[in-house]
């Protein structure tokens, strides 16, 4: 499991750094035709859009495999041993329900509802546009569970 957890990072990794970088070629493509050919490109400002909606979600999916996402831990710091492990685990299992209903199903249903919905602009399909919420749903529940086991082979 290590090894997957170890290509998962280092794909994420590449497709944030092009994905980012896309952005930036993207966003200053829209500023030079926009002032100083007096020209602005739709077709650069819609696919900037999706590309940072893409990179928020990857690069969350991302930060939770790296277990740096922003956590609260007032409760959980002022526990120690067995206690501070349960909670970590509860922690988890939450993560994990909340990828699950929310992005997983609920990314599924929004994608699919949307594959028949043309983006004006670019001509592709809207849902391509949201496939990007239940991919990274399923990368979070991967990450999860890693964790999980981690944890539990801690004892």
């Amino acid at each position: 499991m290590n090894k997957i957890k170890q290509v998962m990072d280092k794909l994420l990794e590449i497709i944030c750094v092009v994905v980012f970088s896309s952005m930036v070629i993207s966003t200053t493509y829209q500023v030079v035709v926009r002032y100083v050919f007096n020209s602005p490109s739709a077709y650069s400002e819609t696919i900037t859009k999706y590309l940072f909606v893409w990179l928020i979600l990857y690069s969350a999916a991302y930060v939770f495999g790296k277990r740096e996402h922003i956590s609260i831990g007032v409760l959980k710091n002022k526990l120690k041993g067995k206690n501070q492990q349960v909670v970590e685990i509860l922690i988890e299992f939450i993560i994990i329900i909340f990828a699950v209903v929310v992005m997983v199903y609920g990314g599924f249903n929004v994608a699919s509802m949307n594959m028949l919905q043309y983006d004006s602009i670019l001509g592709i399909p809207t849902g391509f546009a949201y496939s990007c919420i239940p991919i990274s749903g399923i990368l979070i529940i991967f990450y999860s569970v890693y964790n999980l086991s981690t944890l539990l082979k801690k004892n």
